[in-house]
């Protein structure tokens, strides 16, 4: 599909907030010869961010741009490749930014973690996304880019390797260090209360393929539970000792993956099982903790809105953190994530994919994810798939992406085990 010329090449959205400001920082260092703009609803904070960034950023176009102002979001897509936005919640804020980007043909991706704005998102604008040749590409942070691209070079291993599909593929985090902000709160918030009020977004919640791209066409495997509580050696022979739990951001991750799997055509397999873990470690306290955790993700998606609506109106606003308000720095620098990702192919052949980046996973390490996203939507367009519409960090970037990263200090490596 033709190129479109335009004035800039990426726009941050909501450079004035907390994951704005980081990512706006990854673009100052690592966006080379990439033209950038800075949007937001108020000029004279876009260039306090703009002063603050040096001199790489010392030219970058001011946008004013308002979630409240459809015709503005049009107007701003319309002068750019591709737009960032870490504009959320997404279900409150996200989808008139969508809509201009799908209309246009400007690519978009975003960091966001609720599954029933990615659904809207495709089910109103995936055609016109793809008529318009637009990447619309949600989930391209912590949540869910690193279970999404593990899986994909898995995927990857395995086919140059001719050993066959992906069968039971299980990702396991196994060290972890986090904060948590105001932004990801409501989120979350935002999520659980609409699930509390309306019976058809629970029902969308507990479908483990809700996101598919052909729900009719996706393969008949039985119960598909987030949230599971395991032995490691139940996972793979390499976790004996320790226990895990099921990983909080699971109900997202996993619909995302499988939303991949159907959009490459099922190319990991039609019996791809797909679970998300966190190590409870081998103390002898592990089994209780993890069943522990575990118990707490299943009360907490499962009644956690109807709990939400007994707790009095602005209550919540005045308790939680504020969306705009993190970890600190040291924190955020401090911070880290380390997964491991198994699988076990149809001709019995074994994988391991091991991921790990330094920086708060959520924030600083998010900021990086996000912006080599934009930047691979934006530089490399020659190098991308042919795919358009409502897609997956895989299934819009997925060779791109395994090039980028290790260049923007994030480790994947595959390792065959049998």
């Amino acid at each position: 599909m033709p190129d479109t010329p335009r004035e800039l090449d990426i726009i941050l959205y909501g450079a004035t907030g907390f994951a704005g400001k980081l990512t706006a920082q990854y673009l100052a260092r690592a966006g080379g010869a990439a033209r950038i703009g800075l949007a937001g609803r108020s000029a004279e904070r876009l260039r306090e961010v703009r002063d603050h960034l040096g001199s790489p950023a010392h030219d970058w176009p001011i946008v004013v741009a308002d979630a409240d102002k459809p015709a503005t979001l049009e107007a701003m897509a319309t002068r750019t490749r591709v737009v960032i936005t870490t504009v959320g919640p997404y279900t409150r804020y996200g989808m008139p930014l969508v809509a201009a980007c799908a209309a246009v043909g400007t690519d978009y991706v975003d960091l966001t973690g609720e599954v029933l704005f990615v659904r809207e998102s495709i089910d109103r604008h995936h055609e016109q996304a793809a008529d318009n040749g637009a990447r619309i590409v949600h989930g391209c942070g912590f949540d869910s880019l690193p279970s999404d691209m593990s899986v994909y070079a898995l995927y990857r291993a395995a086919r140059d390797d001719g050993t066959g599909d992906l069968l039971d593929t299980d990702y396991v985090v196994r060290g972890f260090s986090a904060g948590i902000s105001g932004g990801t709160l409501a989120s979350i918030v935002e999520v659980l209360s609409a699930a509390a009020n309306d019976p058809a977004a629970r029902r969308l919640l507990n479908d483990p393929h809700t996101l598919s791209s052909d729900r009719s066409a996706e393969p008949r495997l039985g119960p598909e539970p987030d949230l599971l509580w395991r032995r490691g050696r139940d996972i793979a022979p390499e976790l004996d000792g320790i226990w895990t739990a099921g990983f909080a951001m699971a109900p997202v991750n996993t619909r995302i993956v499988r939303r991949s799997n159907g959009l490459l055509d099922w190319a990991y397999g039609r019996r791809f099982r797909y679970a998300e873990h966190m190590s409870a470690g081998s103390s002898a306290a592990a089994p209780v903790l993890s069943g522990l955790a575990t118990g707490i993700g299943k009360v907490t998606f499962g009644i956690g809105g109807h709990l939400l609506g007994l707790v009095p109106a602005g209550l919540l606003e005045r308790v939680l953190p504020k969306p705009g308000t993190g970890p600190s720095r040291s924190r955020r620098e401090n911070g880290y994530y380390r997964i491991e990702t198994y699988t076990t192919t149809s001709t019995g052949a074994r994988y391991r994919a091991d991921m790990a980046q330094r920086g708060d996973p959520g924030y600083q390490a998010t900021s990086v994810l996000l912006g080599e996203c934009a930047l691979a939507l934006a530089l490399d367009r020659d190098a991308l798939p042919d795919h358009f519409g409502v897609l997956t960090p895989a299934a819009a970037m997925g060779d791109v992406l395994l090039a980028r990263l290790p260049a923007a200090g994030v480790t994947l490596e595959v390792s065959r085990l049998r």
